[in-house]
């Protein structure tokens, strides 16, 4: 079995700090990259950030302030966020593609998880 869950979203004021978690099974991080992805009401979905064996990225919107990291050992994949911005709010998605080059074709998508950033 394979699945992607989201944690660590809620509500934070603009300038704050969130940490997402992505806890995968049944999914290889030697094999398979893990993308953030958000999507706010009314727009399209949009990628984040994307971690994998030998490479990483950030969409140039969250240069600065978000970081991707993964601990193979806990087969979970991190995005820190900080300055947050109220055009940060959206419903944030992991996804896993097999490839060990970022950006990969995602294949497998978690359910999502809420982040507001407002006042």
């Amino acid at each position: 079995q394979q699945q992607l869950v989201e944690s660590g979203g809620g509500l934070v004021q603009p300038g704050g700090s969130l940490k997402l978690s992505c806890a995968t099974s049944g999914f290889s991080l030697d094999y398979y990259a893990i993308g953030w992805f958000r999507q706010a009401p009314g727009k399209e979905r949009e990628g984040v950030s994307c971690i994998s064996r030998i490479s990483t990225n950030l969409v140039d919107s969250v240069k600065g302030r978000f970081n991707i990291s993964r601990d193979n050992a806990k087969n979970t994949v991190y995005l820190q966020m900080n300055s947050l911005k109220p055009e940060d709010t959206a419903v944030y998605y992991c996804a896993a593609g097999l490839g060990w080059h970022c950006p990969v074709k995602y294949d497998y998508w978690g359910q999502g998880i809420q982040v507001t950033v407002s006042s």
